[in-house]
């Protein structure tokens, strides 16, 4: 049984306990025997989102219970419990959960009333897959570069470009893109746009394939008149929009690692203490012993950056800084963890399909997307340095 003590931190309200508890019962009963492959992936990711809309668990990933939402605003924690509690299951369940929330984010908090009537109400109830379009060949984390460009023309823009690494391209309904419209020079001339997939003039130029099993894409843009009612936000506002979205949905991409941690950590101790060498368990040795004690600290490290992130944006308080920190720990110590449960299994570990070998694949890219690790370095830095000049100013 899986260590559930952390629900009694004082981050947590009772309600999110009672949510762990209902969506663990729930993913036993329909997550236990799932298995994905390369061939049926879009398959299985658009049954999960159909599943995950069923069983009600995508109305956490919208605002407004108005538009299908579980609460007028999204509570970071419940999202972050919900990707753990999924992760630790199955890692597409939890990418499914996760896409319609980071590609409903934007709408969900800057789209206007009836960009919100429109989409939401789908999104929530698993009707429609969502798309987060960001990144481009040449403008990965630095968004700025972005070359994918919408020219105003009267009531619509033009939309022309390229976008790559999206999540859900492909089997997405409607895509989030973000694009230079020109306001002012770097970020402060984006915007972001509504997308419908069957817009003339969009397509998509490629899928890639990746070392877990995800739908994935990169888009081509053609012309693609999109009217100027799909901008989300202001004209020149899309890296803000963007990052705003970003702020809510890092701090989960952090409890998506604690979940494949703690997965990682209960194979291990399932395995050690049945696995007999030399007369003895696996788990007599001290070696073990001690790699199992770095592993649960770290996953507690982990948990605690990842919920006092989620804690302090539920508090309305700025959390550019403790959602990096939280990020690029929990990602960095899932690997190890993940990395030391396999080398427990031994030949066993690198079989394709264990479940050890499965967490391997899915926990590599989670270094990287939504921003890489070096990236959260940098913008802890960041911040850091410019509290330090603010409270030199101060002074």
């Amino acid at each position: 049984m899986p260590d559930k003590t952390y629900l009694d931190w004082p981050f947590f309200a009772p309600h999110h306990a009672a949510l762990e508890a209902a969506l663990d019962a729930w993913s036993q009963q329909h997550l236990a025997h799932a298995t994905h492959d390369r061939a049926s992936v879009d398959h299985a990711c658009r049954q999960l989102v159909r599943q995950l809309g069923e069983g009600g668990w995508l109305r956490h990933a919208v605002a407004g219970v108005a538009h299908g939402g579980h609460a007028d605003a999204i509570d970071t924690r419940a999202i972050c419990l919900i990707r753990e509690t999924l992760a630790r299951h199955d890692g597409l369940a939890d990418f499914a959960f996760a896409m319609q929330g980071l590609g409903a984010g934007a709408i969900s908090l800057h789209g206007t009333d009836d960009q919100r009537s429109r989409y939401l109400p789908r999104v929530a109830s698993g009707e429609a897959i969502a798309a987060f379009a960001l990144s481009e060949p040449q403008a990965g984390s630095d968004v700025a570069a972005m070359q994918c460009a919408a020219t105003p023309d009267g009531e619509h823009y033009v939309l022309d470009g390229e976008k790559t690494w999206i999540s859900n391209g492909g089997i997405a309904d409607f895509y989030v893109v973000f694009a230079r419209t020109g306001e002012q020079p770097g970020a402060r001339g984006i915007s972001a746009l509504i997308v419908d997939a069957d817009t003339p003039g969009f397509e998509i130029a490629e899928r890639i394939d990746v070392i877990a099993p995800h739908p994935l894409a990169r888009l081509r843009f053609n012309r693609c008149r999109i009217p100027a009612a799909q901008r989300i936000g202001a004209a020149g506002q899309g890296f803000k929009v963007a990052m705003s979205t970003l702020d809510v949905f890092r701090t989960s991409v952090a409890a998506a690692a604690l979940g494949f941690a703690r997965r990682a950590l209960d194979e291990a101790l399932a395995h050690t203490t049945q696995r007999s060498m030399f007369g003895q368990m696996l788990s007599d040795f001290q070696l073990t012993q001690a790699k199992l004690a770095d592993m649960a600290t770290g996953i507690d490290a982990a948990a605690l950056l990842t919920y006092r992130a989620a804690w302090q944006r539920d508090c309305g308080r700025k959390v550019t800084r403790e959602a990096a920190m939280a990020k690029l720990t929990a990602t960095e110590t899932a690997q190890q963890v993940i990395d030391a449960a396999l080398q427990m299994f031994g030949g066993l570990g690198v079989v394709s399909e264990q479940p050890v070998e499965r967490l391997y694949r899915e926990i590599r890219a989670l270094r990287i997307y939504e921003g890489a690790t070096e990236v959260q370095q940098l913008i802890i830095a960041r911040e850091l340095l410019r509290d330090a000049a603010s409270a030199k100013g101060e002074a």
